[in-house]
């Protein structure tokens, strides 16, 4: 059977960069996006081609990857489709901010066979959304649902984000509900991390903006479970809710800790006992494949800009602290057996006693999983099985 992975492909560019984000995102580089595409197109082939690697995901992530016209979109799928055998039933997802969205450039996506739109709603709440600086109003995302809709798009997720500054138990509930309204099949809940370096970091260390409160984040968690779970979604992992059948393949890629390759500005991956991640700046990693004829060592990149290796031991808490986030799957018994030949009862038996004494994890039916208290406390169990 051929081996089967997952592309993540970073897109970097932004109009506007959010006040809380501190992922690798650039404003005012539109006049890079041909030549990042070209880079890209480039990396995905000489990574790939001859690699004999089934893909079953691939995903844009960013900064806001809608905003790449159609062409250079084609031609970075394109070239994953020859450097790889791209499954039929592929899931390919693209992230898309909701406003400035038009119905010809979706009809396009779905064209190139771009079949997930994940829309960065993050709040229905005005004032939220201006204290992110994002560039959308909640009528934006209805308005992109709608002509997702129309253009043939049956698989969307809408980002939301609770523990925001002045956000309220009742904002939140309003907010989930306009949500829940707009009948997406795949809803991700992140509680908002204040990131140093960020404008809200700063705004929040000088005491313009009120810190998150966290026991008010736990209640907007609490409150989201029952009611997603009351509107037909599956909590199917800590952060994420989907309708039967439209869980994100490409997610659960990341939470069996199975093979992912990264290509783009500062874009990650992990592969063959290596994780590993490209040079950051769009800069750079354009002039590193444009100079680049061959790769030395798959998979790394010539915009490889560092690698480390993943132990024996490292693989095996890691596997246990990213399967212990999905809610129903969990870690298998059987399946931590087939992948280390041990068996994680005997190899973690004191993590386990102590987190189930504390009402935190749940061992039944072949499998250890977080009980609903355990998925507030999650980080606190998941530290425990690293090395």
């Amino acid at each position: 059977m051929m081996p089967s992975v997952a592309l993540y492909i970073h897109v970097p560019f932004c109009r506007v960069i959010c006040t809380y984000c501190d992922f690798n995102v650039y404003a005012g580089l539109g006049r890079l996006m041909a030549p990042f595409a070209q880079a890209v197109a480039r990396e995905i082939r000489l990574v790939g081609a001859g690699r004999g690697l089934r893909v079953h995901s691939i995903y844009f992530g960013g900064g806001t990857p809608s905003l790449l016209p159609p062409a250079l979109l084609e031609a970075i799928l394109a070239a994953c489709r020859e450097a790889f055998d791209v499954a039929a039933d592929a899931e390919i997802t693209l992230e898309a901010n909701p406003d400035g969205l038009e119905a010809a450039q979706m009809a396009q996506w779905r064209v190139l066979g771009v079949n997930r739109l994940s829309l960065g709603v993050q709040s229905a709440q005005e004032g939220e959304l201006r204290l992110f600086r994002r560039t959308h109003t909640f009528a934006d995302a209805v308005r992109a649902v709608r002509l997702a809709r129309d253009a043939g798009f049956d698989n969307i997720n809408l980002d939301l984000i609770y523990g925001i500054p002045y956000q309220t138990l009742e904002s939140w509930q309003d907010t989930l509900a306009r949500a829940i309204g707009l009948a997406p099949e795949h809803l991700s809940l992140y509680s908002l991390t204040i990131e140093e370096g960020t404008p809200l970091h700063l705004w929040v260390a000088k005491g313009k903006v009120p810190a998150p409160d966290p026991d008010l984040a736990a209640d907007m968690y609490e409150y989201a479970q029952d009611a997603l779970a009351e509107a037909g979604f599956e909590h199917y992992e800590i952060a994420n809710w989907a309708r039967p059948g439209r869980v994100s393949r490409h997610n659960l890629t990341y939470w069996r800790n199975e093979p992912y390759l990264g290509f783009g500005p500062g874009a990650h991956g992990s592969y063959g006992g290596w994780r590993y991640w490209n040079v950051r700046k769009p800069q750079d990693y354009i002039a590193r494949l444009e100079a680049a004829e061959a790769i030395a060592d798959f998979p790394f990149s010539p915009a490889l800009e560092g690698r480390e290796p993943i132990s024996r031991e490292l693989e095996m808490g890691e596997t246990m602290m990213l399967g212990l986030r999905l809610i129903q799957e969990g870690v298998a018994f059987a399946d931590f057996q087939r992948r280390f030949g041990v068996d994680l009862r005997e190899v973690y038996a004191q993590e386990l006693a102590h987190y189930r004494a504390l009402g935190l994890i749940e061992v039944n039916a072949g499998r250890v999983r977080l009980t609903r208290r355990g998925r507030a406390l999650g980080n606190e169990v998941f530290a425990a099985f690293l090395p």
